[in-house]
């Protein structure tokens, strides 16, 4: 049974129900939630891991892999899209335009000219030889940055009003449906997105690859394939793969690997709204987890997991899982190890699936009375908590929101307005983790994610400052040119015109001349 101190609110400022934790919840506040001038108690660290090999959080491995470092096996995905849509010898040059090109270095204003696919100069004033041949937009002061990054994208869950419901849809449809959440995406700004799970087997791969042969628009994209979970293990049946043992993991992770998936994922906790998997209910043994990342890593590819427990947190950091979606219910320990291997790990935590299962969902039917019964105002407020102090110590944390319920439909991304509102990130911080993490997590962080010569010209031009209202990143009528692959793939007000010589490059300097020759 949970201690009074489990069940006690652990400081003013949190006010979730504490008699909604299971019953038998082991997870006791860690010290960045609880009001005391007591120094923390040390933690009591494990030495060994789940299958009994000798563990040290501060030196982790598993099996003589270094877990601080990528798995050197993992190959890095092929991002290539086709350019038939752009002349690799075309010119394309933004004007006058307030470069935040994510770097962490402020915005400064310049030119940006682009050839055929990429950035190829940043900053300087365009000569007019620079310019010759070039179609060109007057920026005016707007924003130019880099495409966005979504690190927890499921194209193919269908905007249903139930969890059973992502199931329902024919394939013909659906693939369809995944196409046109594709397409949101990238009308939204998103140019990156990493898949999370698929609702059928190969949804993702077969929108991925039409997206890479120019046959459909959308980001540049990860696929992934269903879910994995044992027996008993499914937050939702229809659309999980089950795998009973440590060898029918390791045969599945190397047969979704051939059929051409860029990670694998494993539902290794529960969720509240299934009302018979709790969040801090852990579904994978030691052994499978560890032989299917194995699996997935000598196939090339990476594992993603769903992860809220803390027992399922520190079983993807003592067998090399990649990437934690959710993290919530993470303890004292397992934060210990989670910063010593920061440099490996990512965390997308879905913030805005909590968040709008509380505040959005009663028109279809969830109210807030039954999203709080379940769990989730405790969870919220448990994982924003957990967030701040990943944040503190340097975890890499990314946006990416679980989107594709009623309550959370696609087009409405809005993490890194959340980011800033709930987690303290400043608007830079938020943009700098969608967009050079970003790059990161896509594995071409030398290729996406910034303005920067050589970079993929993946660009969106804002009408506005994001870093002094980050909501603008949150509707897509604020972006008034994306530039996908160097192609133009929206220009809201038609905008684009090619240069010709003595084209005036600054109104107001024609102004002031006129005004010294008066």
């Amino acid at each position: 049974m949970a201690t009074d101190v489990q069940r006690a609110v652990p400081h003013p400022g949190y006010n979730f129900d504490p008699s909604v934790a299971p019953a038998n919840s082991e997870w006791v506040p860690p010290h960045w939630m609880i009001s005391t001038d007591k120094a923390p108690q040390a933690p009591n660290y494990p030495r060994a891991n789940g299958l009994g090999h000798a563990w040290n959080h501060l030196r982790p491995s598993f099996k003589g892999i270094d877990l601080t470092k990528p798995d050197a096996r993992i190959k890095i995905p092929d991002i290539e899209m086709a350019s038939s849509n752009t002349n690799p010898d075309s010119k394309l040059a933004f004007l006058d335009v307030s470069i935040l090109d994510s770097t962490g270095r402020e915005p400064y204003r310049g030119d940006v000219l682009v050839r055929g696919n990429r950035i190829v100069s940043v900053g300087d004033k365009l000569s007019a030889e620079a310019l010759q041949g070039a179609r060109v937009y007057e920026g005016n002061g707007r924003t130019l940055m880099s495409g966005l990054c979504d690190a927890h994208t499921h194209f193919s869950w269908t905007d249903s009003d139930s969890l059973d419901g992502l199931a329902d849809m024919p394939v013909e449809e659906h693939t369809l449906f995944a196409a046109r959440s594709a397409k949101t995406f990238l009308d939204c700004g998103y140019t990156m997105c990493v898949g999370a799970a698929s609702a059928k087997q190969r949804l993702d791969m077969v929108i991925r690859n039409a997206i890479n042969a120019g046959d459909i628009p959308g980001p540049r994209y990860l696929a992934n394939g269903q879910e994995m979970a044992p027996p008993q293990g499914a937050l939702i049946e229809p659309i999980t793969r089950f795998v009973e043992d440590a060898g029918d993991i390791t045969k599945t992770v190397a047969e979704m690997a051939r059929e051409g998936v860029n990670a694998v994922k494993f539902s290794m906790s529960g969720e509240e709204m299934t009302e018979t998997l709790r969040a801090e209910d852990t579904t994978f043994p030691d052994d499978m987890v560890a032989a299917g990342t194995e699996a997935a890593h000598a196939n090339g590819i990476r594992v993603c997991s769903h992860a809220r427990s803390d027992e399922s947190i520190m079983q993807c950091l003592q067998y090399g899982i990649d990437i934690i979606y959710h993290g919530s219910f993470i303890s004292e320990t397992t934060m210990d190890a989670l910063e010593a291997q920061k440099n490996r790990v990512f965390v997308a935590p879905a913030l805005n699936w909590l968040y709008g299962t509380l505040n959005d969902a009663t028109a279809f039917g969830y109210p807030v009375s039954k999203a709080e019964s379940v769990g989730y105002a405790r969870e919220l407020q448990v994982a924003i908590a957990g967030l701040k102090e990943m944040k503190r110590r340097g975890v890499k944390i990314l946006p990416g929101g679980d989107y594709g319920f009623a309550w959370t439909p696609h087009g409405t991304y809005r993490d890194l307005e959340l980011f800033v509102k709930l987690l303290d990130f400043t608007p830079m911080e938020a943009i700098l983790s969608a967009t050079a993490l970003g790059g990161e997590i896509m594995l071409h962080p030398d290729e996406l994610g910034k303005v920067q010569p050589g970079y993929y010209a993946d660009l969106i031009l804002v009408n506005g400052n994001p870093l002094e209202d980050i909501t603008l990143l949150s509707h897509k009528e604020n972006i008034d040119v994306i530039l996908m692959n160097g192609h133009v793939y929206h220009d809201k007000d038609n905008s684009l015109r090619a240069y010709r010589d003595g084209m005036e490059r600054d109104p107001l300097s024609k102004v002031e001349r006129l005004k010294l020759e008066e």
